[in-house]
């Protein structure tokens, strides 16, 4: 059965919008060495809407040889949606938009590969709350950005949980895996 990790960029205030904007200033090679090692132990991504159009936007023109274009160009992408329309314009990218938890639920069970949601706050907040969620890695970057959407804001329920690894990088990002309290 196939386990679903979010891997989420944030700030130290909790924002998680728009990390093309601050996140790179702590960018380094050994970030991008963990960042490729999370990604190629993933089978396939999954993705929310805007985390899709934002990444099919700028991934698709990147030219070859480009380690981290020529994996997302490539691996499997489910994106979860109830306003985008098959066909999808990114390659090998499948629209999940009838019953979410069922659809998620039947892909986890008859997959032999790992997924890695990358961004889309909702996704990982429904996942979460719905049990499907089995790891959330967040990257913490040292700043405050002040504004802007958070990954759980008001009005998110309390989840408990258990930390099962953390990194500290030489640029003070802070890598925290958890998961949910209670899963093996």
């Amino acid at each position: 059965m196939g386990k679903i990790t979010a891997w989420e960029l944030i700030s130290a205030d909790g924002v998680m919008e728009t990390p093309e904007e601050w996140a790179s200033a702590f960018h380094n090679d050994e970030i991008a060495e963990a960042s490729a090692s999370m990604m190629t132990d993933s089978g396939a991504l999954l993705l929310g809407r805007i985390t899709y159009e934002d990444l099919v936007s700028h991934w698709p023109n990147q030219p070859e040889g480009d380690p981290m274009a020529d994996y997302i160009n490539i691996v499997s992408k489910f994106v979860v949606s109830t306003t985008l329309e098959e066909p999808l314009e990114w390659n090998n990218s499948t629209l999940i938009n009838g019953n979410i938890v069922e659809e998620i639920t039947q892909l986890k069970q008859r997959s032999d590969q790992d997924f890695t949601i990358l961004g889309s706050g909702a996704l990982v907040r429904s996942l979460l709350s719905d049990g499907l969620l089995d790891e959330l890695m967040i990257l913490v970057h040292p700043l405050l950005v002040g504004s802007g959407k958070r990954l759980f804001g008001d009005g998110s329920e309390r989840v408990d949980l258990d930390l099962v690894d953390s990194q500290i990088f030489s640029t003070g990002v802070v890598s925290l895996t958890y998961r949910p309290a209670g899963m093996e």
